[in-house]
């Protein structure tokens, strides 16, 4: 990731323009591309000050709270990733499925089939297997 310019070279900047120099012409003396000079004009004309804004951050978990309660209540019986989207959806809350990816690893959260309950469905041409405890006499 790239890091802004410094402050000393924004203030140059802005001084040479304040001063009347074109912008162009400030560009070129300071080695820089007019429309940066540009931008910290504005900036400075908005804000008072040429200074950088903030570079990266971290945007706030939507699943937290009574949120993130409720999915993990709901999550204690069989759900899918895109079904939780849904009922979010229908709770008012727009998440993505991403979000609830994130918050589902974050919370050690996973739905493993398991191989039994495929061994008891029929199949085309064939009969329903019978349950394990049926085979080996355990109750």
């Amino acid at each position: 990731m790239t890091r802004p310019y410094s402050m000393d070279l924004r203030e140059r900047a802005i001084a040479r323009v304040l001063a009347g120099e074109s912008v162009r012409a400030v560009a070129t003396a300071l080695s820089i591309s007019a429309a940066t000079v540009v931008r910290w004009s504005q900036r400075y004309r908005a804000l008072g000050s040429a200074a950088p804004g903030k570079v990266g951050g971290h945007k706030p978990r939507l699943l937290s709270g009574e949120l993130r309660d409720w999915l993990l209540e709901r999550t204690k019986t069989d759900f899918t990733l895109r079904g939780l989207v849904a009922e979010l959806a229908e709770r008012g809350v727009k998440v993505d499925y991403v979000q609830v990816w994130r918050f589902a690893h974050a919370e050690g959260l996973s739905f493993k089939k398991k191989r039994s309950s495929r061994r008891t469905v029929a199949t085309k041409g064939r009969s329903t297997a019978r349950a394990m405890e049926e085979i080996s006499g355990a109750a």
